[in-house]
């Protein structure tokens, strides 16, 4: 086997590793709607989050050291807290389709950022890749019926954002601690975001929690949270940014095929079509990648005063 063979075997294989965090998170809606109390999602969010990252942290017993203390912020509340948040305003206040739909923009957003902070060189065929993508998952979820409301709108194209920046920002900031310990820090991070959001809007956790309950929040925690974002991280670490967030695109497919498959809801022959074309924008954006620059050097901030000497 040549070199060029094992590299593209072993690109391969973390492609796939990665596509199994956004696979996971596809689950998520199943979950919710079988096993956990109606109408928390920001409970749900919260105890997707904290617990998992203080399991992590107990774990790796590593903190953050130095800079490692702001950024494990920033990173935790654009991936996670602000992502998470913004994501429930507009899946409470927009039919599901609309706000899967609004967010398929996150890839074409993700190469614009890795444009600016990376110096990557956005493609044509990127570019495509992505329109092609919001296309297929409007076929796949968007129903004619849907209703437009300015703030879901809003809060959707918010959360597509946050979370291209948080991706790319993850790239740009290489943490020098093991991926389990960054993983929990940005965990940590998202889930006091979402603490005071959760206990104002929704109030405490209810009084009683039923065993299925109980089932689907460890479900989120360990599975959808703690294993997905060391699985999605580690992706990071490896592809470029836009090629991650391509990935991405399985949620809302993965979704679909759940509730067809076990909740026995209908699919249609548009809704096969999208998945398809969701397939092939995948396809499009993990192949023939453009070379990609070295991510710009951080630069120091340089004093107007003389240095002193000590």
């Amino acid at each position: 086997m040549s070199y060029f063979d094992l590299v593209l075997n072993k690109r391969f294989g973390i492609v796939l590793v990665t596509a199994l965090a956004p696979s996971l998170w596809g689950t998520t809606y199943i979950v919710t709607t079988e096993l956990l109390p109606p109408d928390r999602p920001l409970l749900a969010a919260l105890l997707r989050a904290l617990p998992a990252g203080l399991l992590l942290v107990a774990l790796t017993r590593r903190l953050p050291r130095g800079d490692w203390w702001w950024r494990a912020l920033v990173l935790g509340t654009l991936n996670i807290g602000a992502f998470l948040a913004l994501l429930f305003v507009a899946a409470y206040r927009l039919p599901g389709g609309v706000a899967a739909t609004v967010g398929a923009i996150q890839p074409l957003v993700a190469a614009g950022f890795a444009v600016a902070l990376l110096g990557e060189r956005l493609s044509l065929r990127t570019t495509l890749a992505g329109l092609a993508g919001v296309v297929g998952v409007s076929l796949l979820v968007l129903r004619a019926d849907a209703r437009l409301d300015g703030v879901g709108v809003a809060a959707a194209f918010g959360g597509a954002i946050v979370m291209a920046a948080g991706v790319v920002l993850a790239k740009r900031w290489r943490s020098p601690a093991p991926l389990l310990a960054t993983t929990g820090w940005q965990l940590v991070a998202g889930g006091l975001v979402l603490l005071p959001v959760a206990l104002i809007i929704e109030g405490p956790p209810p009084s009683t929690l039923t065993a299925a309950n109980l089932a689907g929040y460890a479900y989120l925690g360990i599975i959808g949270a703690a294993l997905a974002y060391a699985l999605w991280f580690r992706g990071i670490a490896a592809l470029s940014p836009t090629q991650v967030t391509f990935l991405g695109l399985l949620s809302p497919l993965v979704a679909t095929t759940l509730g067809w498959l076990v909740l026995g809801q209908g699919l249609t022959v548009v809704q096969a079509l999208g998945g398809l074309i969701v397939l092939g924008a995948l396809v499009a954006a993990q192949v023939h990648q453009p070379r990609q620059r070295p991510p710009a050097p951080e630069r120091p901030i340089v004093s107007a005063a003389p240095a002193r000497t000590h």
